[in-house]
């Protein structure tokens, strides 16, 4: 049986469903750029490859899923809007998508976003509605605004339409470098890594995937060894991003078809993030540098997985940092 053919029977999206995506939402978003450093090559010991999705629509590789999602409504689903609940970049990519298609956006943000990300749903036109900080309080208050509307669904990452859109980034950067064999990208929901390993994997079966994840959240990690999703009872991570947890349609392809996860400190996070400041001249926020992190931790140099990656590429998830905090540091201190 083929590849294609398998995936069409056992998962949510497939090689074809991704390769439509790319068809129809081409004309809305950023081939993003693929970018390197001797410097950090030297570091890691392997030649790095960074897919710079931090300069996507948004800010973000959630574009693409949301574009996606939302131009593959008909016209009558359409035109009574979508309504989401997100963190933030995926917030963002829907009202984007929506203002571009001309539609309503409803988004249920919990009150601990941050602020920088709120402030993009604003500025792409999104209805703020806000909700607590719980997963339960974002769902229930989703379904209500659902009720009220009639507006669709467009769920951060357990829908097809989002996974097959996120895979288009694997269809990019196996066409910018082919000789890539390692590709490492964030795990939260699986979204991302689920697009990312069914098309790598449909291009070059003999591709590492691998996911990396916060050890403060490391539900992902835990499921794959479980080989049954884990909910684990806390979850505190720098990476407000990498909070979710794995979906019924993300866990069989994570189980499936990633080769391992690397978990991370947030130190570690933290100090990628400083990186690619001071070395690739992006900014990147937490979620986005711990592709880096892992690659450059003890536990990748020991996994026998990764003992011939040679050629590794590192998608940069986002760029969304909130450095309010930082331009207040700066306004008091030149005000003293």
């Amino acid at each position: 049986m083929d590849i294609e053919k398998l995936q069409n029977e056992k998962y949510a999206a497939s090689i074809s469903s991704i390769k439509e995506a790319q068809l129809r939402i081409s004309p809305h978003i950023h081939r993003t750029p693929v970018f390197s450093s001797e410097s950090l090559n030297s570091i890691a010991g392997r030649k790095l490859h960074f897919k710079g999705e931090c300069f996507q629509k948004g800010g973000a590789f959630k574009f693409r899923g949301a574009c996606n999602a939302i131009y593959s409504l008909g016209h009558d689903q359409a035109v009574k809007g979508v309504v989401t609940h997100s963190s933030g970049n995926h917030a963002a990519a829907v009202s984007l998508a929506a203002k571009l298609r001309g539609i309503p956006a409803y988004i249920i943000i919990p009150k601990n976003a941050p602020q920088c990300k709120v402030e993009n749903v604003k500025r792409y036109g999104g209805q703020v509605i806000w909700s607590e900080p719980t997963m339960q309080s974002r769902e229930s208050v989703a379904t209500k605004v659902q009720q009220e509307t009639g507006a669709v669904l467009v769920h951060p990452f357990n829908d097809g339409r989002i996974i097959s859109g996120q895979g288009t980034i694997s269809l990019e950067l196996l066409d910018q470098v082919p000789e890539i064999d390692t590709i490492i990208a964030p795990i939260s929901g699986g979204g991302l890594i689920s697009g990312v390993a069914l098309a790598a994997k449909a291009i070059n079966p003999a591709i590492k995937v691998l996911a990396a994840e916060p050890r403060g959240a490391d539900d992902a990690a835990q499921s794959k060894a479980a080989g049954e999703i884990v909910k684990p009872q806390k979850v505190d991570t720098i990476a407000d991003g990498l909070r979710a947890f794995l979906g019924d349609l993300t866990w069989p392809i994570v189980r499936d078809l990633v080769d391992d996860i690397i978990t991370v400190e947030d130190k570690e996070i933290v100090e990628a993030m400083r990186m690619c400041y001071e070395i690739l001249k992006v900014a990147v926020e937490p979620s986005g540098a711990i592709g880096l992190a892992a690659v450059l931790s003890d536990e990748f140099r020991k996994k026998t997985v990764t003992k011939d990656s040679a050629n590794i590429g590192i998608i940069l998830s986002g760029g969304n940092v909130d450095l309010g905090v930082l331009w207040d540091s700066l306004k008091s201190s030149s005000s003293s």
